[in-house]
């Protein structure tokens, strides 16, 4: 049996200006979700983390999920 994709580091920080933990780039709402989401939705999410992080990075924020 596998567990469930994350891209957690664990390294836990909510970036105030962008609202993203800092490790994994995902928002306090996915987190708190992430384990009733299905497999395809954890995918379709970590998809987007890269350019979220290099958004945020770059000092600019990204567009928030729905």
């Amino acid at each position: 049996m596998t567990g469930v994709s994350t891209p957690c580091v664990q390294i836990c920080v909510i970036d105030q200006a962008s609202g993203l933990c800092e490790g994994c780039g995902r928002t306090l709402q996915e987190i708190a979700q992430w384990s009733r989401l299905s497999e395809a939705e954890r995918r379709a999410i970590m998809a987007t983390l890269g350019e979220r992080l290099g958004a945020a990075q770059a000092g600019r924020h990204p567009r928030q999920p729905g």
